[in-house]
């Protein structure tokens, strides 16, 4: 913590107001992390492309025919695949913590991940990701032109296991099927909710009958335990 009581601004933070009310915080991730992702997602392509490429050699024009269209999946499908099918997550993201979601909190689809990762080619020029590397210094959510244009962002995973500030209450199963971005809205309720005054707490709850069945208090409790659930508590 700073001296005003700020937390220190290494990364920005995207606050999302769901429509529940909810404040859903999105940590975005800076450049620098981005980075790292990146240049570990290149070396795993660069390890499988030599591994390939030895592989295919004996079989003359027929492998290089074969090469060209690994290449390509390599190039354009990997990205898009690992976002849509690993929930926004590369495997150097993983490694990284980062992940991409969309601008809303709520999981990447297919059209804003093949959208961002073919804006890659603008965000290349003139070399070295250059243009890509000047919108992200510029952005105040370090995106980059792809993100930009597929309303996406890239954040940091934060790991509520063990150390969330959310009450430990007994874990309650969400009657409806939620997304992640829901049910990240629900564990933030749950985080804030020792700093709301329980007239507050109860008339956020009170914005979602359809989920928790209830009014006022046991609204309250119902969402407290749902939050527990996310976390994998018991």
């Amino acid at each position: 913590m700073s001296a005003t009581g700020q937390p220190p601004l290494v990364d920005t933070l995207t606050f999302v107001e769901t429509p529940e009310g909810i404040s859903l915080r999105l940590p975005a991730a800076g450049m620098m992390p981005r980075a790292a992702a990146w240049a570990i997602d290149f070396a795993l392509r660069l390890v499988v492309v030599w591994f390939v490429s030895l592989a295919l050699a004996v079989l003359g024009d027929l492998g290089i025919a074969i090469y060209v269209i690994i290449l390509f999946a390599l190039l354009w499908l990997y990205p898009v695949l690992f976002e849509v099918l690993m929930d926004g997550q590369t495997p150097g993201k993983r490694a990284v913590g980062l992940r991409v979601v969309n601008a809303n909190g709520t999981p990447v689809g297919w059209v804003p991940s093949i959208v961002r990762n073919l804006m890659r080619t603008v965000d290349m020029l003139p070399l070295c990701y250059g243009f890509g590397l000047v919108a992200g210094f510029a952005d105040p959510h370090s995106r980059r032109f792809g993100d930009m244009v597929a309303d996406t962002l890239v954040v940091h995973v934060e790991h509520h296991h063990g150390h969330s500030s959310a009450p430990d209450v007994p874990a309650v199963q969400s009657p409806l099927p939620l997304p992640a971005g829901e049910q990240g809205a629900i564990v933030a309720f749950a985080e804030r909710a020792k700093q709301l005054t329980p007239e507050r707490q109860q008339e956020l709850a009170n914005l979602l009958p359809q989920l928790t069945q209830a009014r006022g208090a046991v609204a309250v409790q119902r969402l407290l335990g749902m939050a527990s659930s996310f976390l994998g508590r018991h």
